[in-house]
């Protein structure tokens, strides 16, 4: 394993993470963030809090069960904060803890990036297709 960055010491006495390390377990959250449905989940609860039925609406496309187990993971690793109201019917409400905030605004900035360059991308496909043709 390579020596740690100079100034970087890791806070818990073990090695420092770095992310090209098949078993850091920083993939682990970076996959988590990064998932087609937690980019949108994170970026949906930067504008405020959903309820799960509001959520659903918000993100076009995902399944009662794909977004149930994103909010899920997203809750366990600390991004998300659920917050179960004891009335009748039920109320849960969803919405981003400030560890959350903070990865939300980093995949959102990507996301917008994503759109700003669809035509660019498309341009390219095409002439890395016909280069093949």
């Amino acid at each position: 394993m390579p020596a740690p960055p100079v100034g970087r010491t890791p806070s818990n006495g073990g090695p420092v993470p770095d992310v090209n390390d098949a078993m850091c377990p920083s993939r682990a959250i970076l996959e988590h963030i990064t998932s087609r449905w937690g980019v949108l989940v994170l970026a949906a609860l930067l504008d405020r809090s959903y309820r799960f039925s509001e959520l659903r609406r918000q993100v076009g496309g995902v399944s009662e069960k794909m977004l149930a187990q994103t909010l899920q993971t997203l809750e366990r690793d600390g991004f998300v904060d659920r917050d179960a109201k004891p009335v009748i019917p039920p109320r849960v409400d969803y919405a981003l803890t400030p560890l959350g905030r903070e990865a939300a605004e980093q995949v959102w900035s990507l996301a917008r990036w994503s759109e700003r360059q669809v035509d660019t991308v498309r341009e390219a496909r095409a002439a890395y297709d016909e280069a093949r043709a």
